[in-house]
């Protein structure tokens, strides 16, 4: 356990710092004078390494978001606390080591060092060209690199001490387990209103009346933003855009690799710092450990393992295991440029083969959208000036190609123009007066929008609603018919009589787990159903339908389940898990108040400022 928490703590530091150095060019190196923005006792936590830090959880969420994030997006999303704390914490560790005297032997930063596959040669032998241009392209020395992994590795091994043998209590695992894997039998008959003797039940005018007054917030409309507004989308000037056949063909030459790919699969790969770590990792995996719970382990989600659809020629020498492999088996350990790495592969991609006839249609919508956003480009500045001119919205519609609309906009509608964030937030925040302006569309379409009134809440007249009112009606009325009926028929079985002695046709449900799902009855009904005792008979009512439900039998979890086996092994990890993280949190937040923390407000405020 000791030796596992090391390696995962040095190796966290190690890529982390190499994967931004040689991926993440542009990261300011903010030097000068001011080297840390705090300290947990005697570890200061260094001004580059919160920065280097706060730029890949930025990276990370516009990859996320499919679009640059601002600082001020980021900090709204709390990313700045998040790498903040992480580091007060990885501080905490540090402080406690250097407390108790922990430290790294050169031999063993040497061999930490030398293991990692960046920092090889074409030969595969540890190159220090390539040490040292990391390193640079990282903002950093070799001195301040290896103190880093000194400081890192001796916080892992406090770390590892902390947490080694922690396993959840059986009794926990095993009450988890039995409530999971209990086992109910039961027989359930479903009517409708097919079923009903009195005939489908028909409202009066006092019923729909009734009914009405006492469901009026159901009948009642929200506020709305009476709105005028003028748009165009690049979609609304596809047929104005004229497209020859040159040009399609030679768009289909540059996209070759895109109509014809070779065959490919979606992969995901895990990566693991030595051979043996990754051998172990497949004996676990052969005892019924989930690759989803050796990814938990590393403190990573299903997402960052994910390589997408790759063909053979970008997996290098894993490409023979993998395009071998059947779906859904991983294989490896098998080694690649980041390090040994196993592979479960998720589907196959048959090779695609598409000719330019085939092609022609979406190759011409492709192009035609992007010379439409251009075109609107253009007519964003005409429209800018019409309007700083005195134009109305109406005067921008008959003179461009933006189409003038109106909507009685509130937070439930999203059709149309409604669907867009970016207009959903001018709605609600435009003030009657307001200038209008241009703004941009996701799709790369512009609008500009007035506010001609706000709509207080009204209450709908019966008249409007007749027809919902009647359904609605309906609908309760037809259940509480059911019920009526059911109601004899549910004591003749609790007095042992039996669905088909009462003419019920009944649906046999057998050993049935609170992991089960039933398409065919309502969503309560797995709660329903492990909220009744043994013998009990209960209705249960669905949508203008009326369960009787019989439970006969109760029965514990099948401790020959092969199932319940590999859940119990998956729940034991993931506790391991969670209360390795909780007792981390609580060593980190004990160290933490002992030593103390001390946070340099202007230095995290020059670093921000980068980022602006």
């Amino acid at each position: 356990m000791a030796g596992k928490g090391i390696s995962k703590g040095a190796m966290w530091v190690l890529m982390g710092l190499l994967i931004v150095g040689l991926g993440g060019f542009g990261v300011t190196n903010l030097g000068g004078s001011v080297r840390s923005i705090g300290s947990v006792g005697d570890a200061a936590i260094d001004v580059n390494t919160y920065a280097r830090a706060l730029r890949d959880e930025m990276n990370a969420l516009s990859a996320q978001r499919g679009a640059p994030v601002s600082f001020a997006q980021a900090r709204e999303a709390g990313i700045d606390q998040r790498v903040l704390a992480q580091l007060v914490a990885r501080a905490a560790l540090e402080h406690e080591a250097g407390a108790l005297g922990i430290s790294v032997s050169d031999e063993t930063l040497r061999t930490e060092i030398l293991a990692i596959p960046g920092f090889r040669g074409a030969d595969g032998s540890f190159d220090r060209q390539a040490y040292r241009f990391a390193l640079q392209q990282s903002g950093l020395n070799e001195t301040q690199f290896e103190q880093g992994v000194r400081a890192e590795t001796s916080a892992s091994l406090v770390q590892a001490a902390v947490l080694s043998g922690l396993r959840p209590p059986a009794a926990y695992t095993g009450a988890m387990i039995d409530w999971l894997g209990e086992r109910r039998s039961l027989a359930f008959a479903t009517l409708d209103r097919g079923d009903l003797e009195t005939g489908l039940p028909e409202p009066s005018e006092e019923d729909l009346r009734a009914y009405h007054e006492a469901h009026l917030p159901d009948f009642t409309t929200p506020e709305a933003r009476r709105l005028s507004y003028t748009w165009v989308t690049p979609e609304m000037l596809l047929d104005t855009v004229e497209m020859d056949e040159a040009t399609l063909r030679a768009a289909y030459a540059e996209r070759a690799d895109e109509f014809n790919m070779p065959e490919r699969r979606l992969v995901e790969r895990l990566v693991f710092a030595d051979e043996a770590a990754a051998a172990h990792a497949m004996e676990r995996l052969s005892e019924g450990v989930t690759l989803d719970v050796l990814v938990s382990e590393r403190g990573l989600d299903m997402a960052d393992i994910d390589l997408g659809d790759v063909t053979a020629a970008d997996l290098g020498p894993a490409a023979e295991a993998v395009f071998a492999a059947p779906v859904g088996e991983v294989v490896g350990p098998v080694e690649t440029s980041l390090g040994p790495a196993i592979f479960r592969v998720n589907a196959v991609l048959p090779a695609q083969v598409t000719p330019f006839e085939e092609a022609r249609a979406d190759l011409r919508e492709a192009l035609a959208l992007d010379r439409a956003r251009r075109v609107i480009d253009t007519l964003g500045h005409a429209v800018d000036d019409l309007l700083a001119g005195g134009a109305t919205l109406e005067d921008v519609a008959r003179e461009t190609e933006l189409e003038l609309g109106t909507i009685d906009w509130h937070e439930g509608i999203a059709g149309g123009i409604a669907g867009y964030p970016t207009f959903r937030r001018a709605a609600e925040e435009v003030r009657e007066g307001s200038y209008p302006k241009v703004e941009r569309l996701e799709d790369g379409g512009i609008f500009a929008l007035r506010l001609d009134g706000i709509q207080k809440p009204r209450v709908l007249p019966l008249d409007e609603v007749r027809d919902t009112v009647r359904a609605r009606w309906r609908a309760e009325a037809t259940v509480a018919a059911l019920r009526a009926q059911a109601e004899p028929l549910a004591e003749a079985l609790r007095a042992g009589r039996s669905f088909a002695d009462l003419g019920l046709d009944a649906t046999e449900v057998t050993e049935i787990t609170r992991r089960d799902y039933r398409a065919d009855v309502p969503p309560d009904f797995i709660e329903t159903v492990f909220d009744m005792t043994a013998g009990e008979v209960r209705l249960m009512e669905g949508a203008e339908r009326l369960f009787v439900l019989r439970l006969d039998s109760i029965a514990p979890a099948d401790a020959d389940d092969p199932d319940i086996a590999r859940i119990a092994t998956a729940l034991g990890e993931q506790l391991t898990a969670d209360l390795g993280q909780d007792l981390f949190q609580l060593l980190a937040d004990d160290i933490r108040a002992r030593a103390g923390v001390t946070l340099d407000q202007a230095a995290l405020n020059a670093v921000h400022a980068n980022f602006n």
